[in-house]
């Protein structure tokens, strides 16, 4: 019941929409949205020669029993459409592409969580080697008392294959019932925050291969430490440690490792929404491990090289790396990889947010006016200018149009790169002008002359030029209110996108357009960046003078893409957190591996008169040395990895953030240390008489 006031025009408010199930189509908005009728339309004198419209046809195509078409006649339908109007210079969507960015950012996410959940995997595996090898330490005795009642090596390894494989069965199944009660719980807790309908579903395929992935990662990390319960001797009955060099795995454990691991990447190649991603990380992974088994082996030799030291903590702890049996191998690899992760996740958002605070950073308009017809443009500088006083105010002609061909190829059948496909989706804002605009400056070619009335020229900015391997001279067609238009390449230029001043992506000779209706395009940059209530104050007033002029606050923009930056990076932190944490666990797991060796060494050294503090000491200049030297690595990795995401996924300047790096290497140092020396507090608490009876 309420009047609104849309252009010249009052209208009744007569319904307020809750939902709009097309809502994704629509991009980011920084306003309601408004359906009122075409008769209201045309009274609110918006519609006028060069405004800036675009006509939407939604089509249901169904077979003659209602049911959907599929997606070979959708495909003709499209085909047909194309054929009819040659020059139409339409876009078409379809259902499984109603937003052609959104689905790109999403397969992005849908990317990243793919290279969280190997990461997660992989660590966990690490995991279950180290557990299994602790387990098989622990049940030496077991072992060998069924071999010496006769048990071969072989029976041995069957039965601790089915502890192992029992075991995991159980936790596969409590992962298979959290995982499928997270989408419910999220959807009922967050759900008015998903910008977009989510409906819970159990799919039972994603549970089967879940059951998959976590049966073949017990059995690729398992299998090995397994194999060394064939070799365990009856001897371990007898002294409590028998050989801490044990004989190399034999070949049918390695042939069973090997088939298991074979089977693990297959059903992550064949089941990833992108094989070449997983395949790609995959051999990352196995160079980590080689890179990481290499960290591990260098600091045992130079652990060896280094231990005529005169104090004895250091002595200790250097021969803790280097002796048979050490912590060395697990802690650096349990600990690298999840510290490589959090090194890159921390310099991916921390260069996001370097963007964004560059593009926020020095002049930049504070506001964008569009739709001006050009017969008011003049009037409308006056009004702005009584108002802003000096004030910059800057106009520039503007019209829509859209890259139908290039060269003798049809939009449709160009194979741009990915980060400039959007070139070639939808219709693009383009202006025609004499002199180059600022924040521009050419590449390639040269500038027209400002007079120049020849044939169409345009000039093109560098990477699209690249992208759609374009050069000087080459043709482009582009479709401007519904007529086809070809023009040489003049120039090439690159433009400095981050001052949100006005530029193009196609800039035309003034003559091109020469007669055609169009609008015109003002930015108003106030000299001290403006306040909230001078912009509030001017908006009300553009809105009661100019009810047809669209005002755009840029300090929305920038609050509505930070706020989808943040929601993006909350999110990545929230699945990256799975692997953490999973990190968290591995290490301390090979911490606790350990403890049998440290209690027998703590009982020995306390015998032979070395202190708790001093016992302490060392095992806490053990655990710094290896953490020190996988945070060097992880920094490293973590940087080369970041590096690859923010320049070669997303097109961004990288810069090396230093304090992220030292925070991660903190971390790492002081998460080693605190939960290896509070797994070794308690041993060396223990009396030493009920260990020296077994020794």
């Amino acid at each position: 019941g309420d009047k609104l006031f849309i252009g010249d025009m009052p209208l009744d408010l007569r319904a307020i929409l809750a939902q709009e199930p097309d809502k994704l189509a629509g991009g980011i908005g920084f306003g309601p949205r408004i359906i009122l009728s075409q008769q209201a339309l045309k009274a609110t004198g918006l519609v006028q020669p060069g405004s800036l419209i675009r006509w939407l046809y939604r089509v249901a195509l169904a077979n003659p029993d209602g049911t959907p078409v599929s997606e070979a006649a959708l495909a003709q339908f499209i085909t047909d459409a194309n054929t009819a109007f040659p020059q139409a210079g339409w876009e078409i969507r379809t259902r499984s592409n109603v937003s052609p960015q959104f689905s790109k950012n999403l397969e992005r996410f849908t990317q990243f969580l793919t290279l969280v959940g190997l990461t997660a995997l992989m660590v966990g595996g690490v995991g279950v080697a180290n557990a299994v090898r602790g387990l098989v330490e622990a049940k030496q005795g077991t072992i060998a008392v069924l071999k010496s009642l006769g048990a071969t090596g072989g029976a041995a390894f069957v039965m601790m294959l089915m502890q192992v494989l029992v075991m995991a069965g159980i936790g596969i199944l409590l992962g298979a019932i959290v995982g499928v009660a997270i989408p419910f719980i999220v959807s009922g807790a967050f759900g008015s925050l998903i910008p977009f309908p989510m409906q819970p579903t159990i799919y039972v395929s994603e549970i089967a291969a879940g059951f998959g992935y976590g049966l073949l990662t017990a059995l690729a990390f398992s299998l090995g430490p397994l194999g060394r319960s064939h070799d365990i001797a009856v001897a371990a009955l007898f002294r409590a440690s028998v050989d801490p060099n044990p004989a190399p795995l034999r070949g049918i454990y390695i042939a069973m490792v090997a088939v298991a691991a074979a089977l693990l990447v297959g059903i992550i190649l064949a089941l990833s929404s992108n094989a070449a991603l997983a395949a790609y990380y995959i051999g990352g992974v196995i160079a980590a491990f080689a890179l990481l088994r290499g960290v591990a082996m260098a600091l045992v030799w130079l652990a060896k090289r280094a231990r005529h030291l005169p104090s004895a903590e250091w002595r200790l702890a250097l021969a803790n790396i280097h002796r048979p049996g050490a912590l060395t191998a697990s802690v650096v690899l349990s600990l690298g990889l999840g510290l490589t992760l959090m090194v890159a996740l921390a310099l991916i958002d921390g260069n996001i947010r370097n963007e964004l605070a560059a593009s926020a950073g020095g002049e930049r308009p504070s506001f964008f006016f569009v739709d001006i017809q050009s017969a008011q443009s003049q009037a409308f500088n006056e009004f702005l200018r009584a108002r802003v006083g000096t004030a910059k105010i800057e106009s520039v002609p503007m019209m829509r149009g859209r890259i139908v061909q290039i060269g003798d190829v049809r939009a449709e059948n160009i194979k741009a790169k990915e980060n400039i496909a959007w070139v070639l989706e939808g219709d693009r804002g383009i202006t025609f002008a004499a002199t180059m605009p600022q924040g521009s400056s050419l590449t390639a070619g040269e500038w027209w002359s400002p007079d120049y009335t020849g044939p169409p020229l345009v000039s093109l900015e560098a990477e699209i030029a690249t992208g759609l391997g374009l050069k000087l001279n080459d043709t482009i067609t582009v479709n401007v209110l519904g007529r086809e238009l070809t023009a040489r390449i003049a120039n090439l230029r690159t433009v400095n996108w981050r001052s949100l001043g006005i530029n193009f992506v196609m800039i035309f000779s003034p003559s091109t357009f020469a007669g055609a209706p169009h609008s015109d395009l003002a930015t108003l940059t106030f000299n001290d960046g403006g306040d909230v209530t001078r912009e509030a104050q001017l908006m009300r007033d553009v809105a009661r003078t100019w009810p047809a002029i669209t005002s755009v606050r840029v300090r929305d923009v920038l609050d509505a893409l930070n706020k989808l930056v943040e929601q993006l990076a909350l999110a990545m932190r929230g699945a990256s957190s799975i692997a953490l944490i999973a990190s968290i666990l591995v290490l301390g797991g090979a911490l606790a591996a350990g403890q049998k060796a440290r209690q027998h060494d703590a009982v020995v050294l306390k015998v032979l008169g070395m202190t708790r503090g001093r016992l302490m000491a060392s095992y806490g200049l053990e655990y710094g040395l290896l953490g020190l030297a996988t945070a060097l690595f992880g920094v490293v990795a973590g940087m080369a990895a970041a590096y690859g995401v923010v320049v070669g996924v997303m097109k961004m300047d990288f810069v090396f953030l230093w304090p992220q790096a030292l925070v991660a290497v903190a971390g790492a140092l002081v998460l080693t240390v605190l939960l290896g020396l509070a797994g070794t507090w308690r041993i060396l608490g223990q009396k030493p008489a009920s260990h020296l009876r077994n020794m």
